[in-house]
């Protein structure tokens, strides 16, 4: 179900544009940061890494293990559980976490791409890079 109009539309592409194959959170965490990039400051996206010997010993990250992204009085988290997806959407007010629901991966992207285009129509910068994850560029 899509929502009427011009701000549905660009919700409805950016929920496509950020779709990826979601059964490797590690796979996904790449995709996602490297669609966001520009879009979302630093300081609102949270990466866990599980680290072997091997990567500690290579200097490397790791696997992602959760990715958390602060958007204003919404945390978006996606975790992986035992091989699987899981995507939970968390309200705080002025810190307190006050609802936590788990949700579909796909409402999960859903709310992600409002946030994004919502943030698009305040910021010129965020408008150009969301033009550029579109591809409208």
């Amino acid at each position: 179900m899509s929502d009427a109009g011009p701000e549905g539309e660009l919700v409805e592409s950016v929920a496509a544009a950020l779709r990826a194959d979601t059964a490797d959170l590690d796979a996904y965490h790449r995709v996602l940061v490297s669609s966001i990039e520009g879009l979302l400051p630093p300081t609102m996206v949270e990466v866990d890494y599980e680290r072997s010997l091997g990567d500690r010993l290579a200097g490397r990250a790791g696997r992602a293990t959760s990715i958390r992204l602060h958007l204003g009085e919404s945390t978006l988290e996606l975790t992986s559980r035992h091989g699987n997806l899981v995507a939970t959407v968390a309200k705080q007010v002025r810190g307190v976490t006050i609802s936590r629901q788990e949700v579909p991966v796909a409402e999960w992207v859903r709310q992600l791409a409002g946030y994004l285009a919502q943030a698009a129509g305040e910021s010129a910068e965020a408008r150009a890079a969301l033009a550029r994850l579109l591809g409208t560029t």
